[in-house]
């Protein structure tokens, strides 16, 4: 049986493609008030105060940053200042690619159009895009669908903007609970799940794993 080859691939962006240092940033502000241990459990809330801030109306990710981070900062007896949170605000911008990135991208763009659709603001997400190395049809972000992922309305817009369905699509990202989740339950049968360890395995979602994008070629026949 011959490869899927769909009009479009859609890439979770921050974390998938981009490594995504919110743990680090957060070991450089706080590392030095808390023991390993304590840092390591700061990041795990750090990590699920932003997923649940997201899960409501649209607000611009500095709000979501802003309060996460201090949400964060109260469970774990940590002072927080508004400083910290515009620090690591303004860092998302300058983080680029995982090493495996460009090169796997690069393959693919050549025959495929590659899309975007990122938890981002419209100000900051073409500086990490450019860092990709790789040619990008579209890409779309929370601020212009108005509605973070996991919602359904995120993918429905990028559905809308780009004038096909779910059966058109492969969507890789490392995540099941910000995209792969969703993905699954609006139809779109094929999906790339990269597995960067950030969160096990999950095989009812129906997926092809890759340990990075430089499997994503073999995943479409090229």
């Amino acid at each position: 049986m011959a490869p899927f080859r769909p009009k479009y691939i859609s890439f979770d962006c921050y974390g998938t493609l981009i490594n995504f240092d919110m743990a680090g940033a957060a070991r450089d502000l706080y590392g030095d008030r808390l023991d390993a241990a304590g840092m390591d459990k700061f990041i795990r809330n750090f990590s699920a105060y932003r997923l649940d801030e997201i899960m409501g109306a649209w607000k611009p990710y500095a709000e979501v940053v802003h309060n996460s981070l201090s949400r964060t900062c109260k469970a774990n007896g940590v002072t927080f200042k508004d400083e910290d949170a515009k620090m690591v605000y303004e860092r998302v911008p300058t983080w680029g690619p995982h090493a495996d990135v460009p090169a796997g991208l690069a393959k693919v763009a050549k025959e495929i159009p590659l899309v975007i659709l990122s938890n981002a603001m419209n100000a900051q997400i073409m500086s990490n895009v450019e860092k990709l190395g790789a040619p990008f049809h579209k890409v779309y972000t929370a601020e212009q669908a108005q509605a973070y992922k996991p919602r359904f309305q995120a993918f429905e817009y990028m559905f809308d903007m780009l004038g096909c369905g779910p059966e058109d699509m492969l969507h890789v990202s490392s995540s099941f609970r910000y995209d792969l989740m969703s993905a699954h339950d609006l139809g779109i049968k094929n999906k790339v799940w990269v597995n960067r360890g950030h969160e096990p395995a999950n095989p009812y979602y129906g997926y092809t794993e890759i340990a990075d994008i430089s499997g994503l070629p073999g995943v479409v026949g090229l």
